[in-house]
């Protein structure tokens, strides 16, 4: 991956601009795996400043005042694509960005919520405009519906949800996989043409976006994240198994061990089951 940019330019912030885009941070745990996250808040306050704008409380925000490392995505109506890495540095709940951002249509008007808190970091590297390879993008999508069938398991417990796993097989659905660089920042790939083979494994030709999945470690503990224009979403982690042969076709796969909700109003963990218990204590992220 060529990040060779480490300034937004004028059509960079402009693009960053709007609320009607695709925004996606990946973020650090504590546990020191990653974590992929919706954020259309997302914005470019100058040259080399990156902004969050928080307006409800996620996992993602509590992950980054931990590890400040990010990646992120952010893709325009029009398909233009950019991609990058920054660094937290601090929090405000005024000034110039908190006015701007609660201007917007989307906030102004909004009777339930406005943007509470902007996130503040420094840009480290950048790439794009990046267009997506469509016809590549559609042929491994087909390419990885003919091969799946030969990786699903005979297991009858369940980890996705039918909701999931439908969210994921739809064709239309954008799919992206993050995994955590040797470098300490976590990079993001589109993967549109990911499927599920079943309730417990994802798959996807490698046709398209190869050479970087061809990077990411086997055995690594990756986040896919996957959503639909409806803003459906839902993220998984799993093990990341390098490209073998199913059906004569090169596809690599997740094992899914863990499942996440991050559509509000109720993010949460899905998978492992969460026994439910009396709430006593109110974080505070």
């Amino acid at each position: 991956m060529n990040y060779n940019l480490k300034e937004f330019d004028e059509n960079a912030i402009a693009a960053f601009r709007p609320a009607e885009k695709i925004g996606l941070v990946a973020s650090i745990n504590p546990e020191g795996l990653p974590h992929l996250t919706l954020i259309t808040s997302i914005g470019a306050a100058g040259p080399r400043q990156v902004t969050l704008g928080e307006f409800c409380k996620g996992a993602s925000k509590s992950h980054i005042q931990k590890n400040p490392n990010i990646g992120f995505l952010v893709m325009t109506l029009d398909r233009r694509m950019y991609r990058g890495h920054a660094r937290w540095t601090h929090l405000r709940q005024e000034g110039p960005e908190y006015e701007a951002y609660n201007n917007l249509p989307m906030f102004r008007y909004n009777a339930y919520f406005g943007i509470n808190t902007v996130h503040y970091l420094d840009l480290i590297d950048l790439r794009g405009p990046d267009t997506l390879p469509l016809p590549t993008i559609i042929l491994s999508a087909l390419m990885t519906k003919a091969a799946k069938g030969g990786l699903a398991s005979e297991a009858n417990d369940r980890i996705l949800t039918p909701f999931g796993e439908e969210l994921f097989n739809r064709l239309d659905s954008l799919k992206f996989i993050a995994y955590l660089r040797d470098d300490g920042y976590p990079e993001i790939i589109p993967l549109l043409q990911c499927q599920a083979a079943d309730s417990r494994h994802l798959a996807f030709s490698t046709m398209a976006y190869g050479e970087e999945l061809a990077k990411i470690p086997d055995g690594q503990t990756v986040a896919v994240f996957g959503m639909t224009m409806k803003m459906e979403d839902v993220m998984v982690r799993g093990i990341f198994r390098r490209a073998g042969r199913s059906r004569g076709i090169s596809t690599g796969t997740v094992d899914i061990n863990w499942v996440y909700n991050s559509m509000p109003p109720c993010h949460g963990q899905i998978y492992p089951p969460v026994k439910l218990a009396p709430v006593t204590e109110f974080a505070d992220f």
